[in-house]
Formats: C-alpha cells, sequence, structure tokens
C-alpha cells in the first residue's frame, strides 16, 4: 500500500503492507523530532529524502544517494 507524507513541503510516498495510522503519526512526529535536534548525518537524509518504506516497527528512509539511506525505529 502506499500513501503520501508531507514533509518538509515534499510529497514523500512511503510504502507499507498495511494501513496504519498509528503508524503514520509516530513516523511524522520523530520526522519533524530528528529535523530539529538530529545528527548531521540524519538531517542530510531527510534533505535529500525521497520515499520511505515501513516494514514492521521500522522506517527506511531512502535518499537520492544510497549512502544517505537510513533506517529508524518507530518504537
Amino acid at each position: 500500500m502506499t500513501t503520501t507524507l508531507v514533509f518538509q513541503n515534499k510529497a514523500i510516498p512511503v510504502y507499507m503492507s498495511e494501513q496504519n495510522k498509528k503508524a503514520m503519526r509516530k513516523l511524522e512526529a520523530i520526522l519533524n523530532r530528528k529535523w530539529e535536534t538530529g545528527k548531521q548525518a540524519l538531517k542530510q537524509c531527510l534533505a535529500t529524502l525521497i520515499s520511505i518504506e515501513i516494514v514492521g516497527s521500522e522506517a527506511t528512509l531512502h535518499a537520492l544517494t544510497e549512502h544517505h539511506s537510513l533506517t529508524i525505529s518507530l518504537y
């Protein structure tokens, strides 16, 4: 299933196996918190974010370059 998340005025596609509103709310909160307080590597990933894939309790943040892609825990 695919849905869209608006982050930093960009529409980011979010891919997940099932509809999970709780995971989406958690993801939004985590991304906003990490944008403000995260380390430089995470901020660079968020600045070049092109898609997000949620599998279980983890979200993989895909950036423009594979080197900047990261996986974070939602819980």
